[in-house]
């Protein structure tokens, strides 16, 4: 049994919390061309408090029901990833990032699916039901102090460091053939794609000397992995590019041989950025320092004020956006100076790094995903969403060879297709100016975002189209394909369902780029379906 995974986003994880189970296909064929329009802000968006209310856990399969042909060589699971439980007791989360994890399976076998979820058995979720109350701080949600205690024990207990989450409610991720949930802290847990039963919980601090991981690694064809990780010391913060080897020693191995490729020094290493992702080409990992700060003052105190650690992360739009590449073999480090979540593509060609990204002009957005703000309606809620800055697709052109003798104050991208800039201004600094990766026609569709391509043929590779969500509410509420070749548009929409971050499984035989099926979760506020798309 293949198993079919993704790289999970944090603004998707519980879009299955429903109730009702149906599957059924549809043609792309049926997308439309959007006429072209200017963004405009939205009205009378529907509520969507039911997809943030907690649901139990599903953990034997149940049959679903088929509306359309499941193509008979699509075969495996599909696996998601999300919060599914928003309180303990009489305790509430924050922030939708807080939610315990639960573990979807989406079985796919001879044109029938069937259905089975299971809450993470993470420490914080062990300890969190076994009192009944939030034990474990998460990011938008500090854990108060245990009323058992007496007053002189629960003042103690101020003084003491956050315990870092196990939650791992971010993303499935894959190291070594095993199967992984993954969060943005040091922790992870092995689970059994088949039964979805949590295994063995393994700390990233064990085996490299970082303190956390993204929950969004890329994997060369080899199966040689690459993440990310911050370090912190008594001299402040580092990110440090993590390799992880293809292969084990024995059955039982982990992380064995990961090792640090390289550390870069942050701008302010008491304010290093906050970063969801990064990217990667066939030879170098970029890394986009980003004006979205975390002041670690703030955070390491944050029990000890009574705060969140989300509080402790800020938009600073007086700063640059800065790109760093770090060449895979030597780990050699070469600086080039956005609010960016997830990168979509990045290749090398005519002595050029092509770097496409979904950016936003304000960073604020991570705060607008509170609980509270999820569950209103009405004007309140199109306030929250008209304050939300969009993302929309870019391409950064970084020049590769650029020395002493390369002149400033010229545009080194002569591309003649391409109008984004790169100008030397000083040494060792390239400032780079983007190009629009699409037409007018996204604003109609409030941008996009969680993209995803044809992986495993075209990630570090030239490539013609990507995919994604469209977001005319706070969670996306359409499938979008984007055609780079002629910037064209081709959308699913349905009033009234909110498509989850698809996923782009080729056919057998595919040629084309774009010969295959697009998966994707979409819910309504009462039920649940995966959504197919033939990819062209």
């Amino acid at each position: 049994m293949n198993t079919l995974t993704y790289r999970k986003s944090i603004f998707t994880k519980f879009f299955l919390n429903a109730y009702n189970f149906m599957v059924f296909i549809s043609m792309v064929n049926n997308i439309t061309t959007p006429s072209r329009r200017q963004q405009q802000d939205q009205k009378g968006l529907e509520c969507i408090t039911p997809l943030v209310n907690s649901v139990e856990e599903t953990p034997e399969s149940i049959a679903t029901e088929v509306s359309g042909t499941i193509p008979t060589w699509i075969r495996g699971n599909l696996l998601r990833n999300g919060p599914g439980k928003f309180e303990f007791g009489n305790q509430h989360y924050n922030h939708w990032f807080d939610g315990m994890a639960m573990l979807h399976q989406f079985k796919i076998v001879d044109g029938k699916v069937t259905y089975r979820s299971c809450f993470l058995r993470s420490d914080a979720y062990k300890k969190n039901s076994e009192r009944d109350r939030i034990m474990v701080s998460e990011f938008g949600t500090v854990a108060m102090p245990d009323p058992c205690k007496n007053f002189f024990l629960r003042f103690l207990s101020r003084f003491e460091m956050i315990e870092a989450t196990d939650n791992a409610s971010v993303s499935f991720v894959k190291y070594k053939g095993d199967y992984y949930v993954s969060t943005e802290t040091n922790f992870m847990h092995k689970v059994d794609p088949e039964s979805l039963e949590t295994m063995n919980k393994v700390d990233w601090t064990k085996f490299v000397a970082v303190n956390m991981a993204t929950a969004h690694p890329h994997t060369d064809p080899d199966g040689t992995a690459f993440n990310m990780g911050n370090s912190y010391g008594t001299k402040g913060a580092l990110y440090n590019i993590i390799k992880v080897p293809s292969t084990k020693n024995n059955p039982d191995e982990t992380l064995e041989g990961a090792k640090v490729l390289c550390s870069i020094i942050p701008a302010d290493k008491s304010r290093p950025s906050y970063y969801h992702s990064f990217a990667m080409t066939e030879n170098y990992v970029v890394f986009i320092e980003q004006p979205i700060k975390m002041d670690l003052l703030k955070i390491i105190t944050s029990k000890l004020r009574g705060k969140a650690i989300s509080q402790g992360v800020y938009w600073d739009p007086k700063l640059d956006t800065v790109f760093h590449l770090v060449d895979k073999h030597t780990g050699k480090v070469s600086r080039h100076p956005l609010s960016v979540f997830h990168q979509i593509n990045a290749f090398e060609e005519d002595g050029f790094v092509m770097l496409d990204m979904c950016c936003a002009d304000n960073g604020d957005a991570i705060k607008n995903y509170l609980i509270q703000n999820l569950r209103k309606s009405g004007e309140a809620l199109d306030q929250v969403y008209n304050t939300t800055s969009r993302a929309f697709p870019r391409r950064f052109v970084l020049p590769l060879n650029v020395n002493d003798d390369t002149p400033t104050g010229v545009n080194l991208n002569t591309r003649p297709a391409s109008s984004a800039t790169s100008v030397k201004t000083a040494k060792d600094e390239v400032v780079c100016h983007f190009e629009d990766l699409h037409g007018d026609d996204l604003f109609e569709y409030g941008g996009l975002e969680f993209p995803q391509i044809n992986y495993s043929k075209f990630n570090t590779r030239p490539y013609r189209y990507f995919y994604g969500c469209g977001f005319q509410h706070l969670v996306g509420d359409s499938l979008l394909k984007m055609d780079l070749k002629e910037k064209k548009l081709k959308v699913w929409y349905k009033k009234g369902m909110f498509p989850s971050e698809p996923v782009f499984v080729p056919s057998p035989e595919a040629v084309d780029e774009d010969d295959g099926v697009i998966l994707s979760v979409v819910v309504t506020p009462t039920e649940v379906s995966v959504q197919g798309c033939f990819g062209r």
